[in-house]
């Protein structure tokens, strides 16, 4: 029998987007620790051979990379994508939708109108195509399985010049709330937000440049958050947005 107590993964499969930096490399590196085998996905083939090979390294669970650009805006590429995964996977146990980019920090009327759309699409359309043609597969999985989006304080409550992307989290809110019940008494995937907060990041760098990074949490300290809603320790948790850190951070249960 399979001891699952320090990998309450083992062999469940985890789809992680932007799984080449950051968060994403940090979130595949826990999952994969945690027993899973881990499809990287990202648009930067090198990133994910880097986080490839880290994995590799401790000797964890063989990932899978999916070279996959979220700018694509034709869905016959997802379409194609999901066929893929079926033929070597049969099914998902969770998606990290994590990828995502910044875009301009400016007031809207100086916004470029195309970086607004591909902000839009990176971080809305994309993420709905993707989950689209993934949900065939969550709702193979054998047991639970789980959705985790990404959004962020901006997407709560609109602030000054952070422009498409945080129209792009309140629409990534908005998602989660929809697909969280429309699956909730139909399934048994459950579907969840994270904000992060402020991460040791290149995307927080470049929002904040003046920023001293070694004040910022890393990445690492927040995966007790990323790991329990992906786990089955989560199964009943739906519809909910959380903070990983902050005042208002949730109190992952030991």
């Amino acid at each position: 029998m399979t001891d699952t107590s320090n990998k309450p993964l083992a062999g469940r499969n985890i789809l992680v987007t932007g799984a080449g930096y950051g968060i994403g490399r940090e979130a595949a590196l826990c999952y994969a620790r945690a027993g899973a085998t881990v499809l990287l996905l990202g648009r930067t083939q090198q990133a994910l051979d880097d986080t490839y090979d880290l994995i590799e390294a401790e000797n964890l669970p063989q990932p899978a990379i999916l070279p996959f650009d979220l700018e694509t805006r034709d869905e016959g590429p997802y379409i194609e994508l999901a066929q893929l995964i079926n033929q070597h996977f049969d099914h998902l146990d969770g998606i990290l939708l994590n990828a995502g980019v910044l875009g301009q920090r400016t007031p809207l009327d100086n916004y470029h109108a195309d970086t607004w759309q591909k902000v839009m699409q990176i971080n809305v359309n994309g993420q709905f195509m993707l989950t689209k043609q993934l949900l065939p597969l969550l709702h193979q999985a054998p047991a639970d399985a789980s959705i985790i989006f990404t959004t962020s304080s901006v997407g709560r409550e609109g602030r000054a010049y952070w422009g498409a992307y945080s129209v792009s989290k309140f629409a990534t809110e908005g998602l989660m709330q929809v697909l969280s019940q429309e699956l909730e008494n139909t399934s048994r995937i459950r579907v969840n937000c994270i904000n992060p907060g402020a991460t040791r990041t290149s995307m927080r760098a470049a929002a904040y440049p003046a920023e001293n990074p070694a004040h910022v949490t890393p990445a690492e300290d927040l995966m007790p958050l990323y790991l329990y809603l992906m786990s089955p320790s989560s199964v009943g948790v739906n519809g909910q947005s959380l903070d990983a850190q902050g005042e208002h951070a949730f109190a992952v249960p030991a």
